[in-house]
């Protein structure tokens, strides 16, 4: 069993990084080190025009079906219900938390991801109840994109995907992956995959609805602002005062 884990974790490395090397080589990116105080849009957003239509199509699609389905899933679902859903997606993610803690070489943390993935999925109902919180065992946020980051991979330009909103260039690479290592993505019940999925979507969106009211001005340059810093911040580990831009060399 740990020689079929390491054997795919293995491969998850690999091939993300043959995918940064390519696009490197490739000459995508060009960006300039620089401190905190001196980035300019420009230099982190050179594709802002692509991205403004982007972002707007999303918005399109969200006003339109997320956003009201998001609403009736809150307004007939029961609450509890709705936790356990929540509570249910979240130990899935522990799985690749726990592997990217073991990346970074945390090993205290990947202990602490190991026994919520323990407790939850055994005495909480394959993760329904959140048994681990309450047993002293916090929620760690880890992904691949956070992991590249700490091995010294810049962020990359930012871009708004299709349908799943802001990212960045090395966070596209992580968002990949942990894509991979999501169990669920495995299931030979197509049926089942697809309604998971849209399952876990409406589950976000609906976790989203807590922080719109503390969006202001322009929309795209607030979301845009706000992910950057959230996304400094957990590559850093909270400490990102003072420090070098994270954007880094890619020349």
């Amino acid at each position: 069993m740990l020689k079929q884990m390491q054997y795919r974790f293995g491969k998850i490395i690999t091939q993300s990084l043959s995918w940064a090397l390519s696009l490197v080589l490739g000459g995508f990116l060009g960006m300039a080190t620089s401190g905190a105080a001196a980035q300019q849009p420009s230099d982190y957003d050179p594709w802002e025009p692509v991205n403004v239509k982007v972002y707007a199509f999303n918005d399109y699609v969200d006003r339109k079906i997320l956003r009201p389905v998001a609403n009736g899933y809150t307004r007939y679902v029961p609450r509890l219900a709705r936790v356990g859903v929540s509570n249910f997606f979240s130990n899935i993610n522990n799985i690749s938390v726990l592997a990217n803690n073991l990346l970074q070489f945390k090993l205290e943390a990947a202990a602490n991801d190991t026994g919520r993935l323990m407790l939850n999925s055994s005495f909480g109902v394959f993760g329904l109840i959140d048994i681990a919180t309450w047993a002293g065992f916090d929620k760690n946020e880890e992904d691949f994109g956070q992991t590249l980051g700490y091995w010294g991979m810049p962020p990359g330009p930012y871009v708004v995907l299709p349908l799943f909103g802001p990212s960045t260039v090395r966070d596209s690479f992580g968002y990949a992956t942990d894509t991979y290592t999501n169990p669920l993505n495995h299931r030979d019940d197509d049926l089942l995959r697809n309604a998971a999925f849209v399952l876990q979507q409406i589950d976000r969106r609906v976790d989203a609805m807590s922080v719109e009211t503390l969006m202001s001005g322009d929309p795209y340059i607030f979301t845009r602002e706000a992910y950057l810093q959230q996304r400094a911040y957990l590559v850093k580990d909270g400490e990102v005062a003072d420090q070098q831009s994270d954007w880094g060399n890619w020349d």
